[in-house]
């Protein structure tokens, strides 16, 4: 029997017998993928063949250098294909306004960072662009993209740590590698502060006291701010 990695080396050349027994292979990871979609008006099949796709796209330019297990690379790829379909076909379809929105919010963003050498609070630019939070970040989480598994979590002392470090990749564990890998765009996704926050928490271990020290905010503020970011993790998840 062929390991993961000839079969690919085979797709990779043209065989078509090796691709199919790839995705035969790996239907279960794009099923548990396609579970988060159900319920949206559309039919799992077709939504099973959009994973596919996605597959598909990841046997062909799977990089054998990254030293990686093919069903972590495939995640993004797969599901990057379905919320691609979603967000052009109109259900989660991202309208002009909010998308205008965004790129004001960012343009913003850099000119204000570049004339103070600081990245201005999301509120400032609200009220600078005259709306609300909540729906600046609507259209800033529309503009997001798949983020990549290799991206860095977190650096200290020249010491990166990248998502793929922080990944479980059983085989029959794939719900928690797609969780893991959904938590990181979400994080990374965040306000530079809020990020900051999160990351101060829960990746170097700091109180909520010692946070609202380094971020110039109050205690209170910071256990706010932590308990709304949760409460939208874990409705994301």
């Amino acid at each position: 029997m062929s390991t993961t990695t000839e079969l690919i080396k085979l797709a990779q050349q043209g065989n078509e017998d090796a691709k199919k027994q790839i995705i035969e292979e790996n239907t279960g990871l794009i099923w548990s993928i396609v579970k988060r979609f159900l319920n949206r008006g559309y039919d799992a099949e077709d939504l099973f063949q959009l994973g596919s796709i996605g597959l598909i796209k990841c046997i062909d330019n799977f990089d054998f250098s990254y030293n990686v297990k093919f069903s972590t690379y495939a995640v993004p790829m797969i599901l990057g294909e379905i919320k691609r379909f979603l967000r052009d076909d109109g259900l989660i379809k991202v309208s002009r306004p909010i998308k205008e929105l965004a790129v004001k919010a960012k343009q913003l963003e850099e000119e204000i960072t570049k004339k103070t050498g600081k990245s201005p609070a999301i509120n400032f630019i609200a009220e600078s662009l005259n709306t609300t939070v909540d729906e600046l970040v609507v259209a800033l989480d529309s503009n997001k993209e798949i983020e990549s598994i290799y991206s860095t979590v977190y650096q200290n002392d020249g010491n990166s740590i990248y998502l793929i470090d922080k990944l479980n990749t059983k085989e029959d564990d794939g719900e928690k590698l797609i969780n893991n890998i959904l938590l990181k765009q979400l994080i990374e996704n965040l306000p530079e502060r809020e990020r900051k926050i999160i990351k101060l928490r829960y990746f170097e271990d700091k109180t909520q006291t010692e946070v609202a020290k380094e971020v110039g905010l109050s205690q209170v503020q910071i256990s706010r701010i932590e308990k709304k970011l949760l409460t939208a993790f874990r409705n994301e998840l």
